[in-house]
């Protein structure tokens, strides 16, 4: 079964999904400090480290992302039942 690691930022709208997607890739802010300021996922105390996890263990849209699309590049905003995830691919297995 496939696996992958990821790391992901979930807000409420996507406008600010929007907002925090530019300042990571214009460096202004990293990956892991956005998670941990914005998130309102628990994972933000650790950067939004999902850590390894199958196919089919998160919803539908998340999966259609991690196991497609390129590794380490910013994902998103996607709109999952839970709100807007800013999705990083780290690895694939």
């Amino acid at each position: 079964m496939a696996k992958a690691t990821a790391r992901h930022i979930l807000v409420n709208n996507e406008k600010l999904a929007r907002k925090l997607k530019k300042e990571i890739i214009k460096n202004e802010i990293t990956f892991e400090k956005a998670a941990k300021k914005f998130s309102k996922c628990p994972s933000k105390k650790s950067g939004g480290n999902l850590g390894t996890f199958s196919k089919g263990e998160m919803v539908k849209e998340f999966d259609s992302i991690v196991f497609k699309e390129d590794l380490h590049r910013v994902h998103g905003p996607i709109k999952t039942e839970f709100g807007f995830h800013l999705i990083e691919i780290l690895a694939r297995y």
